[in-house]
């Protein structure tokens, strides 16, 4: 009964600091968002919430919009998105029974690979960052037709995980955090590892949108205080995103979004391959 309290305490005490830091650095550059910046955070988070994703989707906008620089796109998402991200962390994970010390070791790695990520992503010139992020979503696009064609794992009926897979599944998720903070986002990752190591997919709701409350903070940190982000773009998606996760999770609850994710699919491919052709130009 002590788990989830102390989880929740915790990331508050995560996200209080967050936002401290950003709210500070908020004193010293403009960051007034315009009202595309905040449809787009709405648009997005409210996608999110419902399962389609929001760091694919917000790069594709970003890149056809020309709304952010390449070489800042994966601190502005990162930054926009935490306060959001964690607003869903808050209304689902304590919805599913998952293993504590398993959900803890995993949301502890992917903590710790979001941190060095970050710091490694914030340093890297556009033209890395171009083909980074190419590669990245076209990871995404295969992902999202993996779960089209229900071609995901299976998975079995475990809660936990022990030995030799608990090790496992800490070790992937410290390489799923650090590369999250590319863009690649870290639910498709994280269900594929669970499911292969035999837990029931359902206990990898609560270690996805645990793992990616704790380290969005984190990144987003690393992020905002070396300043490779658009701070008012950051400010939009977060005042957009906190607007449509309540909208998604307790007014819409669920839609058919099959042919959605078909339109996505084909949105996610062609800022791929823009992102790339960027990157060879340079």
């Amino acid at each position: 009964m002590w788990a989830k309290p102390a989880i929740f305490a915790a990331l508050s005490a995560f996200t209080l600091a967050y936002a401290t830091v950003w709210i500070l650095s908020l004193r010293t550059t403009v960051w007034l968002p315009r009202m595309s910046h905040v449809v787009t955070g709405f648009v997005t988070n409210f996608f999110d919430t419902l399962g389609i994703g929001s760091f694919a989707t917000t790069t594709a906008i970003f890149k056809f919009r020309q709304m952010v620089p390449d070489q800042w796109i994966p601190g502005t998402m990162n930054a926009g998105h935490t306060l959001p991200t964690i607003f869903q962390a808050f209304i689902y994970i304590s919805a599913i029974e998952v293993d504590v010390a398993t959900l803890l070791l995993l949301i502890g790695g992917a903590t710790v690979g979001a941190w060095f990520g970050a710091g490694l992503v914030a340093k890297l010139d556009k033209r890395t960052v171009q083909f980074a992020m190419g590669g990245t979503l076209l990871v995404a696009a295969v992902a999202l037709l993996m779960r089209q064609l229900d071609l995901f794992p299976v998975g079995g009926e475990a809660l936990q995980l022990r030995g030799w897979p608990l090790a496992v599944g800490v070790i992937g998720n410290f390489l799923f955090g650090a590369i999250s903070t590319l863009g690649i986002g870290f639910y498709a990752p994280c269900m594929t590892m669970v499911s292969l190591l035999g837990m029931n997919p359902a206990a990898a709701f609560p270690i996805m949108m645990g793992s990616s409350a704790f380290l969005m903070p984190v990144a987003s940190t690393r992020f905002v205080r070396s300043g490779a982000y658009l701070a008012p773009v950051a400010t939009g998606l977060a005042i957009g995103g906190l607007l449509g996760v309540p909208l998604a999770a307790f007014v819409v609850k669920s839609l058919d979004l099959t042919a959605l994710r078909w339109l996505v699919l084909v949105v996610i491919l062609y800022a791929a391959l823009l992102m790339l052709r960027s990157a060879r130009q340079r």
